[in-house]
């Protein structure tokens, strides 16, 4: 067993919160760029949603399949 010093748990936490919020920024540009493409018209309303949904569906199944992963990693 690896023992942790409070400051290896903060270094942890931190990057920790560097991910999150390099994630949340990708989502954010990504479905920005979307929405820009659908009111240009270079893509049509329905498509524009449509790409928000599949984009929002692979983010939230990514993290899904990310936290089994932990809970798995910790089960052995």
């Amino acid at each position: 067993m690896v023992e942790t010093t409070p400051n290896t748990q903060t270094k942890t936490k931190k990057s920790g919160l560097k991910m999150v919020v390099v994630i949340a920024m990708t989502f954010t540009a990504l479905a920005g760029l979307i929405v820009a493409l659908g009111f240009k018209e270079i893509v049509s309303i329905e498509l524009m949603l449509l790409m928000l949904i599949g984009l929002l569906g692979l983010y939230l199944a990514f993290g899904i399949m990310a936290a089994v992963y932990r809970l798995i990693s910790k089960l052995e």
